[in-house]
């Protein structure tokens, strides 16, 4: 290791120390590395054993140099068994170019020994490639050198230093060169890499380009990465293939199973092609075909004159025989006994029974059948076939359907109808005697109908059940109760809120129940009911001070005397009950207040002054007064205490007067109904 490599570690160190002294040490962080790089782990995503990215750095490096040592060893054994480097090495371990350049090193010391040429041989490789060189080199000497002991010597320890990733690579720990470090300091390439300008970093020699290569005519030469390759540009042809040496090898179809030849067959390669050859030979009287199979031979056809004059040939399996001529009768006849003569031959006698059950009558050279009722005789084929009657006379056997049968025929009725005693007429079947449908039944010419009563519907599933129509469910069934509709089986019924209402005499709507006439309500005796919708309130005011009350809604002013704050008072608090039910339209005038008696010159403002926080309420001017209507839709019952102030200035005074009204808005079962005042 170079001085100032050491120099750098130790201050590397001594830093590390300084800043927390129970980190892991960078042995650790490298022996870890070396672990998982054994492993087979990626070096770039090892897991962190320590937050420090010195640590980090020392396991990749270390387990770079472990995978680089593992791979230059495998290319090395690759290179002592004689295998093809460029072949061999092509993604199948982690360090491919390392183990490739191993692997050349290697067989360049192998050449330099069986040339007998020195294995201290000066060459400007890298410090790497020259130890795997010598060793090499030295591995291949006869046992019997003098120096055998040496060299043995010599390759244990450079395979010693290949084992240790500090040795393989002088220069890799300070990251100076891409590839190696020379002894001198100086960075060098692998072979088919040249140095660039900025001498650190290698790039690939295009061989190709430069004309370096050794391809033969009609071989194209194909650049790669640190090599190149040779590749023919001409195909093989059929028959043959491509080897890697680029020489073209003929395709055994034989022994591939690449061939066509039957089962009878067997196959022999030829130059670019196949045969088949006959597996066996067929005996006599037999010939092989084009696909081996032994058939026979036709004698009477292939030899001339195979039976004598007056014999007739006739061909057997393999062979044939000869028979003698005698005379060929026509259908209907045979020859006698004697074989002379063709004689009638009877056939109504045969106990196959030719006519099937029908009368038989034989003829010169033939016979006819006289048939039964309901079946015809057929001339050509010489049997009674059944007659379809139904076809031959349609529409006038049966009233509805007719169905052949074996020598006559049926007729049936369509549904809803019954066969008539004549066999051929159909009558209505009256379906309602078994009663079919739910509730009502209506016979029909073929058919039934079914009916339900008031209140039902007939189920469009089967036609046959009644089911209960839901009123409540209908399109208009929301108009047919004011509240709430009931159903019930054929009918329905409506129903009122439980309290505060009634069910009217149209047994529909809903009528609000007056707790205060009927006197069911819970007021006290110093309380006034005031009904609504649904319910009732109990109402009461106390007149405030310097007020006395001067009938059943409103108080009067006490006399003032003159005092400024007395005057600035009202003159007169009303009080007022309102009640509504919700969704009414806006805006709506629900309020008026004026003076009872309009002079002209007056000047009115009305105003809400309290009660209104939710917006729901306003104010409109009139010529004698002002009206308070209702701005916005009120959805939800609610009851409101509004406060609305009257200013009066006639003739130069102004008076102040002011209206207490309680809104009660409430739900409405029935249709909206119009405003209560009271």
């Amino acid at each position: 290791m170079e001085p100032w490599m050491i120099v750098i570690l130790l201050s590397v160190c001594g830093v590390l120390h300084g800043q927390e002294a129970e980190q892991t040490s960078l042995e650790e962080c490298c022996r870890d590395g070396k672990e998982r790089g054994l492993q087979g782990q990626d070096c770039a995503a090892l897991p962190l054993i320590s937050e420090f990215s010195t640590c980090r750095v020392a396991q990749e490096q270390c387990c770079l140099a472990v995978m680089e040592n593992a791979s230059c060893n495998q290319g090395v054994a690759v290179a002592r068994e004689q295998r093809a480097c460029d072949m061999l090495f092509s993604g199948s371990i982690c360090e491919p170019k390392t183990a490739k350049t191993c692997c050349h090193c290697c067989l360049l010391g192998r050449a330099a020994m069986e040339q007998g040429l020195s294995c201290d041989l000066d060459l400007s490789v890298a410090y790497q490639c020259g130890q795997v060189f010598q060793t090499c080199c030295l591995e291949g000497l006869p046992e019997g050198d003098a120096n055998n002991t040496q060299a043995q010597a010599k390759e244990d320890k450079q395979f010693n230093d290949l084992d240790d990733p500090s040795l393989n690579d002088k220069c890799r720990g300070g990251g100076q060169c891409s590839h190696h470090c020379l002894g001198n300091g100086t960075c060098a390439c692998f072979t088919g890499y040249k140095l660039k300008p900025d001498g650190r970093n290698c790039e690939d020699i295009n061989e190709c380009l430069l004309g370096s290569h050794d391809c033969q005519l009609g071989e194209r030469c194909i650049n790669t990465a640190g090599a190149y390759r040779c590749q023919r540009e001409i195909s093989c042809g059929s028959g043959y293939e491509l080897t890697d040496s680029n020489t073209c090898k003929d395709i055994d179809e034989c022994e591939t199973g690449a061939h066509n030849c039957g089962l009878e067959f067997v196959c022999q390669n030829t130059p670019g092609s196949f045969q088949c050859q006959p597996g066996r030979q067929c005996g006599p009287g037999f010939i092989e075909d084009a696909l081996g199979s032994c058939i026979d031979i036709n004698e009477c056809l292939s030899h001339t004159g195979a039976c004598p004059a007056g014999q007739l040939c006739i061909n057997t399996v393999g062979s044939y025989i000869c028979q003698r001529n005698s005379p060929s009768c026509g259908r209907g006849y045979h020859l006698n006994e004697e074989g002379t003569r063709c004689v009638d031959v009877d056939e109504c006698l045969g106990t196959d029974g030719v006519c099937a059950g029908h009368g038989c009558v034989n003829t010169i050279g033939s016979f006819r059948c006289e048939c039964r009722t309901g079946y015809i005789f057929n001339s050509i084929s010489r049997t009674c076939e059944d007659i379809n009657e139904c076809r031959h006379y349609p529409g006038r056997l049966c009233a509805h359907k007719c169905e052949n049968v074996e020598g006559s025929y049926q007729c049936s009725c369509a549904m809803g109808f019954k066969l008539a005693t004549d066999g051929r007429s159909c009558d209505d079947v009256n379906e309602c005697e078994s009663n079919p449908c739910n509730q009502e039944c209506a016979n029909v010419y073929g058919s039934y109908q079914c009916y339900c009563r008031r209140g039902f519907q007939l189920s469009d599933i089967d036609g046959i059940t009644c089911e209960d129509i839901d009123e409540c469910s209908l399109p208009v069934g929301g108009h047919i109760c004011s509240y709430h509709c009931n159903n019930t089986p054929g009918s329905f019924h409506c129903s009122c809120p439980p309290e505060g209402y009634t069910l009217a005499s149209n047994g529909r709507s809903c009528q609000d129940l007056d707790e205060c006439v009927t006197g069911v309500h819970n007021c006290s005796q110093t309380e006034t009911c005031f009904n609504v919708l649904g319910g009732f309130r109990c109402l009461s005011f106390e007149c405030p001070p310097s007020y006395r009350r001067a009938g059943e809604s409103h108080c009067e002013r006490l006399p003032c005397d003159r005092r400024s704050d007395c005057l600035a008072l009202p003159v007169r608090i009303t009080h007022y009950s309102l009640t509504f039910p919700t969704h009414i339209p806006a805006p709506a005038d629900i309020f008026r207040m004026g003076p009872s008696n309009a002079v002209p010159g007056d000047d009115i403002q009305l105003n809400i002054i309290g009660g209104n926080e939710e917006g729901f309420f306003g104010t409109q001017r009139l010529a004698s007064g002002g009206m308070v209507q209702v701005q916005q839709p009120i959805t939800e019952p609610g009851d409101f205490l509004l406060t609305v102030e009257m200013k009066l200035l006639r003739y130069g005074t102004l008076s102040t007067y002011l209206a207490k009204i309680s809104v009660f808005v409430t739900r409405d079962p029935n249709a909206p109904l119009g405003l209560s005042l009271y």
